[in-house]
């Protein structure tokens, strides 16, 4: 059993999907491991890891919609210590996710044809996020 693990570093730009599908690919390229696991996680509360939709944007925008209405930001939050986008931020993730685990099969991960992993960020300024990959296998 090989592991393999690796910080990356990604640049948000505020609300929005930052696609890092690329970046995990290289990662699990670098691990030479041909059969395993890839384990993402990210290091924040209020910033999650989703995989979905890698070729209509329209889903993305039809997503950020949604959780915007479901989890609006300006109502009477009791922690509200780093600004009005905060608690929401924190509610979002709870929603979504802050690791996921993709199979390694031939060298590559096991994503289907329409699937892209990305870091989904909920706070409105940009902020630089830390996902840890771990990979294992053989």
């Amino acid at each position: 059993m090989v592991h393999h693990q690796q910080i990356i570093k990604v640049q948000t730009s505020g609300k929005s999907l930052h696609k890092i599908t690329s970046k995990v690919t290289a990662v699990v390229a670098d691990s030479g491991i041909q059969t395993g696991l890839c384990t993402l996680f990210l290091r924040h509360t209020s910033a999650s890891l989703i995989i979905q939709e890698n070729a209509d944007p329209d889903v993305l925008t039809d997503l950020s919609n949604f959780l915007s209405k479901l989890v609006p930001e300006g109502d009477r939050y009791i922690h509200s210590t780093e600004g009005p986008d905060d608690m929401p931020a924190h509610i979002r993730t709870v929603l979504t996710h802050t690791s996921e685990q993709i199979p390694i099969v031939q060298g590559r991960l096991a994503l289907g044809t329409w699937q892209g992993i990305y870091i989904w960020e909920h706070r409105q300024h940009r902020h630089v996020r830390e996902l840890v990959v771990h990979v294992m296998g053989d």
